[in-house]
């Protein structure tokens, strides 16, 4: 019976301390700011500022890999990719482009290249993310490519304005994209050349012997192939921060908005 009584009494014991720890802790807490929702600030304030902060580490690198935008974005990136500040965006960037172009000293030789990815930068796939949440729903590469196989992606009106600059300026424009060139190559030339992409040097598509390798692996081996034939790469344009990274990037990469995917 003496027994009995102690091992009760320990255990109330145990359960005193335990609710004198948890009664601590939530009193440390109290008046702290939670995140992402703070005091006072209604659930699409919060995740307007959480879509805010989510698509600006994007942008710089800092969240990765990712395969998904995260479901309290959605607003934000709706709002941002259809409401005119992605656009706004992307003229900007350009306009720097275009300044740093301008300044460049061509050699006349034919040999002076700049490099443009092609997908949700030369054309753009906005539409297709639209009825996929803008990134929300995951990926699904059999609908993508029937999408691509429409021919109907538009021209990212900024970006055409680039290229027709760079080729009156004289540069050498090259088209590189992953797209396989086997099952996408006729319809990606025609949807360019529909959208007004006329005059580049090459548009480049992945083939067979890049099958299964990274965009950083494959689009490093063409860059360097294009060095190699004694073209200057002076300067690299990409929606993808994988069109930017790896070897032979030219003399300045250009890092244009898209914080609908993520390819690696």
């Amino acid at each position: 019976m003496m027994l009995k009584m102690k091992i009760v009494q320990r255990v109330v014991a145990g359960l005193a301390y335990l609710l004198a720890l948890l009664t601590k802790v939530l009193l440390s807490q109290k008046g702290q700011p939670q995140h992402p929702k703070q005091s006072g600030e209604r659930p699409d304030e919060a995740n307007e500022r959480y879509g805010l902060s989510w698509r600006l580490a994007v942008e710089a690198n800092n969240v990765r890999p990712w395969r998904t935008v995260p479901p309290q974005c959605y607003n934000h990136v709706q709002n941002y990719m259809s409401g005119g500040q992605y656009e706004r965006d992307l003229k900007l960037v350009v306009e720097h482009i275009l300044l740093y172009a301008s300044e460049i000293p061509l050699a006349g030789d034919g040999m002076d290249a700049w490099i443009l990815d092609v997908d949700d930068t030369c054309i753009s796939n906005i539409s297709y993310y639209k009825a996929k949440r803008f990134g929300c729903d995951p990926f699904d590469s059999a609908i993508f490519k029937a999408w691509i196989k429409k021919g109907m992606c538009p021209a990212n009106p900024a970006v055409r304005h680039l290229f027709n600059a760079l080729i009156e300026r004289g540069f050498k424009v090259f088209l590189l994209t992953g797209r396989d060139e086997a099952t996408l190559g006729k319809i990606t030339t025609d949807n360019l050349r529909n959208q007004g992409f006329v005059g580049y040097e090459r548009l480049i598509l992945r083939t067979a012997q890049y099958k299964g390798q990274s965009a950083v692996r494959y689009k490093s081996a063409i860059r360097k192939e294009i060095e190699g034939q004694g073209h200057r790469i002076w300067g690299n344009v990409g929606d993808q921060w994988s069109d930017l990274q790896g070897e032979c990037l030219g003399n300045r990469t250009f890092k244009i908005p898209n914080p609908m995917y993520f390819i690696s």
